[in-house]
């Protein structure tokens, strides 16, 4: 299942054209929150496909019947960009378990680059809901390679993949990989530069969030 937000009109669509602009971009506070407001419209969004359980709740003058979360998901994100959009997720999903993985492209001589996993802190994911954010999804190598070793340590119960923007071909190697992942997209870009950049993009998540890393 692949869930597209621009595919439909949304106020969403202004967050990331904000994201986007040049200009805009640059006040990072704003960028961040931006992102943040994006992942609280997926939170929402991925909450309709959760389990839900008939409840009453007493109010000053009688008993409401409505239904409630059965259990909250686990949010795993790809640190540094990740986390604006890990804690839009979390203002919805304010009980969740939260885990943390951090991985990043080698680029060798050659201009090849290759996904370096360089360490994992999770919570047991046992049964669980897990939904694994990064913002940018560009070949999705480094999406792949997380949940695969995530799936192959833990029995998970379903799995949830986010992120704000994608290439066309990202997409289809997640698909290719992890075809039983539920996927949740802001925007599908359909070109990727000879360094798997995303074209048009928005530049460097983890830049514009927090500042050019050395």
């Amino acid at each position: 299942m692949a869930f597209i937000l621009s595919k439909e009109n949304s106020i969403a669509n202004h967050f990331i054209a904000e994201m986007r602009d040049l200009t805009i971009q640059q006040d990072r506070m704003r960028f961040r929150r931006n992102m943040e407001r994006l992942g609280e419209i997926f939170a929402y969004e991925i909450s309709k496909k959760l389990a839900f359980r008939a409840a009453e709740v007493e109010t000053p003058l009688g008993t409401a019947e409505t239904s409630l979360l059965v259990a909250q998901p686990v949010l795993i994100t790809i640190v540094r960009a990740g986390l604006p959009l890990h804690e839009g997720l979390l203002n919805f999903f304010d009980r969740a378990d939260c885990g943390f993985i951090g991985a990043y492209r080698k680029t060798k001589k050659s201009g090849a680059f290759e996904i370096e996993r360089k360490y994992l802190t999770s919570p047991d994911l046992k049964g669980r809901t897990v939904i694994v954010i990064d913002p940018m999804i560009a070949t999705g190598s480094s999406m792949v390679l997380s949940c695969q070793e995530l799936l192959a340590t833990y029995d998970i119960k379903e799995l949830h993949i986010v992120a704000a923007i994608a290439s066309e071909e990202g997409v289809e190697h997640i698909k290719a990989y992890l075809p039983k992942a539920h996927l949740w997209i802001g925007v599908v870009d359909s070109e990727m530069t000879s360094k798997a950049y995303i074209v048009p993009g928005l530049g460097d998540a983890g830049d514009l969030a927090y500042g050019e890393k050395r």
